[in-house]
């Protein structure tokens, strides 16, 4: 019995400093968390980041639910621990506060795609191995046609098609207005449109925006400083 207490005290000891190194500390350093607020002359002028409602908010469980994590990220790495802002995925990188409202956030683990913390961004870049890097928009339109047939948009995509989001259907009159730009298997009679999930998806998607400067993260300004170093493959 003597013999045991020892142990014993040494298990229920070593419990405690794991579990207050792995959750009690990072708990009082970032538990308590808000959006940052801008003010000037006493008025709020900005929040970052907001909460997402209506249809990002369906698109968001719709991402959930066709594991899109599985093969795409949603954090940027510094320059000491990668290249993504080189490759340009981001003007700075993620840090807690971009994740508030995010429940639970998408790290992701892969990526067999792209990151896709800034997708949404009017800047987000991603243009294909050994082609000039650019600023490339990828609107609605871009998103619904890719999530359809990925190689209409990049040759080299190894994205699975997403069709079941989409609806085969007879044009009666007018095409729609949210017609794909390709020809329906039945002909040029039918045409092909998004269901209200894959419009939900592209609304979520469009969000994902996390190049706001924030005070505890320095923005894009020290990124050609690691333009040298060759993006990872």
């Amino acid at each position: 019995m003597n013999r045991s207490m020892p142990l014993f005290t040494g298990v229920i000891g070593s419990f405690a400093i794991s579990l207050a190194a792995i959750v009690l500390v990072p708990k009082s350093q970032i538990g308590a968390l808000q959006p940052q607020i801008t003010e000037d002359e006493g008025k709020i002028t900005d929040i970052f980041p907001i909460e997402n409602r209506g249809i990002a908010e369906k698109g968001r469980a719709i991402y959930a639910a066709n594991g899109c994590y599985y093969c795409h990220s949603q954090q940027v790495r510094d320059p000491q621990n990668g290249t993504d802002l080189v490759r340009g995925w981001g003007e700075r990188r993620t840090v807690a506060r971009d994740y508030l409202f995010e429940e639970p956030p998408f790290l992701g683990a892969n990526r067999f795609g792209p990151d896709l913390s800034n997708v949404g961004s009017a800047k987000w870049r991603n243009e294909p191995e050994g082609e000039t890097r650019k600023p490339a928009r990828r609107d609605a339109a871009w998103h619904l046609l890719h999530l359809y047939y990925p190689r209409a948009v990049i040759t080299q995509s190894i994205m699975p098609s997403y069709r079941y989001l989409f609806e085969q259907r007879k044009v009666s009159g007018q095409r729609s207005v949210d017609a794909l730009p390709v020809v329906a298997p039945k002909g040029a009679d039918y045409e092909i449109v998004p269901k209200a999930e894959a419009k939900a998806l592209v609304g979520y998607l469009l969000t994902l925006d996390r190049s706001h400067p924030l005070q505890e993260v320095k923005s894009a300004a020290a990124a050609p400083a690691a333009a040298a170093v060759p993006a990872a493959k």
